[in-house]
């Protein structure tokens, strides 16, 4: 027999949410045994600091290119190839243009806080910042953010099947119908999924490395790559 309130059975109804505390504690479960890399900034140990990286926040969002261009190192490095300075950065990235990366890239890893890796140089962002020494940077990546869902395929209406909190991640080989959008990874327990671009980070992506100089703060380097 099967009791109703309202037109509606109970015992569905608890089926029902069974399944979903059942389904939420399946997905909390696969990314239990994921390394972790957990966020942290440590901007606010030095007040000095804190507020050159403040200014330089407010003027990549105006797109400022003056101030911006102000608050580098003369010899700022820009590349591994030696060829560095102001010219060059502008070169690179031509900040006046209107289809300039700069903003969006550089608003990125100022976003994901940094630690103080010497007393006078701060590393930004964490990812790179704290990577672990005994894992391949050319084969994972990190999530950037809590109860992220690794999708069965490369789109939003595909099921989750994991979630993950600021898990170091395997990546996978490409499916061929991925885009951009999208990135494989390989769980710990050997399945792939697909993760939205904006929660991953590659600890070889941009980061910016800040000195301090007998004027004060300046952002020293600004690159990608090994």
């Amino acid at each position: 027999m099967r009791l109703c309130v309202q037109g509606k059975s109970l015992i569905d109804g608890s089926m029902l949410w069974t399944s979903a505390i059942l389904l939420s504690l399946a997905l909390a479960a696969d990314g239990a045994s994921a390394r972790i890399l957990r966020p942290v900034d440590a901007a606010a140990a030095q007040a000095d600091f804190a507020a050159f990286r403040a200014r330089m926040v407010a003027a990549v969002e105006r797109r400022d290119s003056t101030a911006l261009l102000a608050m580098l190192d003369p010899d700022i490095k820009v590349s591994f190839g030696g060829d560095d300075g102001i010219a060059r950065f502008s070169e690179i990235w031509s900040p006046d243009a209107a289809d300039s990366r700069l903003w969006e890239t550089l608003a990125a890893v100022l976003a994901l806080g940094g630690t103080f890796t010497q007393a006078d140089t701060f590393t930004a962002p964490y990812v790179f910042a704290d990577w672990p020494e005994d894992v391949d940077a050319f084969e994972h990546a990190a999530i950037v953010g809590s109860r992220v869902r690794v999708r069965a395929a490369p789109t939003l209406e595909a099921p989750a099947i994991a979630s993950l909190s600021y898990a170091i991640v395997e990546l996978a080989d490409r499916a061929a119908d991925a885009d951009d959008a999208w990135v494989a990874v390989r769980l710990t327990d050997g399945r792939t999924g697909f993760v939205a671009r904006r929660y991953v980070r590659s600890p070889l992506d941009y980061r910016a490395i800040f000195q301090k100089a007998g004027d004060g703060w300046r952002l020293r380097a600004f690159v990608a790559g090994d």
